[in-house]
């Protein structure tokens, strides 16, 4: 059987509210997520023993193979669905990691769609469900890739439909721990961060066919929520988003999950090109990528 390859696109929330956290400890989210053209590649070899290799710019930062949630997607997929055919997997590795755009859940989700494919599961059959939210929070809505609003711990997904928006994504290519982000934000277990009257007057997202404009005019009421804790462990977001914000043509800009990736959505493609080329030249060291979220 010849090799199956998927992509893991980056996620990018472009909203992000902690509602609260839970009296089990975990946080309950609701967040517009889109997904940006740029991806890891996953390809997977089927028959014999469950491998990973990893490849491409930014492998080395990945860590122990053994540790990857590639390996743990479909490791614990193996223990639902019995006989699972398996295999060896190679990872081509050019998103940043611990980068506040999903880039190991979208591995992990990439595997699961492998695994489905190559066994006859359907990405609605419920156990493929299960695995994907044990293996991490964002895994369900990598699954899919496809934007919607993320509500819960990340397995209520509501499909929205956004217009392809030109944007660039900064990373300084500083490392940021989610579970540090929130341990920061400092709610204590039950407690709530937005009120019932919060929720109550949340703006209804554009429907089918809004442009850029108007989800810009919406998302503009609606923050990052851990935007301000990261900040405070890692300053240099500050220096991102302020990079993105002093660019022509910007429409909006922000911190996409717990960081430390920032993103800026534009009008026109060409506005998006020329902010990510002079970025690029301010700063050497910066991961950069112009694009396209939808």
């Amino acid at each position: 059987m010849p090799a199956l390859i998927e992509e893991g696109r980056a996620k990018v929330n472009l909203s992000l509210r902690v509602v609260g956290r839970r009296a089990d400890g975990y946080h309950d989210l609701e967040s517009v997520v889109a997904f940006a053209d740029c991806a890891d590649r996953l390809t997977l070899e089927p028959g014999g023993e469950l491998k990973l290799t990893t490849t491409g710019p930014l492998a080395a930062a990945c860590g122990d193979a053994s540790d990857n949630l590639v390996f743990k997607a479909a490791r614990l997929l193996a223990e639902a669905v019995p006989n699972l055919k398996l295999g060896a997997f190679a990872l081509d590795k050019v998103l940043p990691v611990a980068a506040g755009i999903g880039g190991g859940s979208a591995d992990a989700a990439a595997a699961l769609r492998l695994l489905a494919r190559l066994n006859d599961l359907s990405l609605d059959d419920p156990r493929l469900q299960k695995v994907a939210l044990a293996t991490g929070a964002d895994v369900p809505v990598c699954l899919f890739s496809r934007a919607c609003d993320m509500t819960g711990v990340g397995e209520q997904l509501l499909p929205l439909k956004l217009p392809s928006m030109p944007c660039v994504m900064v990373n300084p290519r500083v490392p940021v721990a989610t579970k540090d982000v929130f341990k920061e934000l400092g709610l204590r277990n039950g407690e709530l961060l937005v009120g019932a009257t919060s929720v109550l007057q949340a703006p209804a997202w554009p429907e089918e066919g809004g442009s850029i404009v108007d989800w810009v005019d919406v998302l503009e009421s609606v923050p990052n929520d851990l935007e301000a804790p990261a900040l405070r462990i890692e300053p240099v977001i500050g220096e991102v988003l302020d990079a993105l914000r002093d660019s022509a043509g910007v429409k909006l800009a922000r911190m996409s999950g717990s960081g430390a990736t920032c993103f800026a959505i534009y009008g026109a493609a060409n506005e998006a090109h020329a902010a990510a080329e002079k970025i690029r030249r301010d700063h050497h060291g910066w991961w950069v990528h112009a694009g396209t979220l939808s």
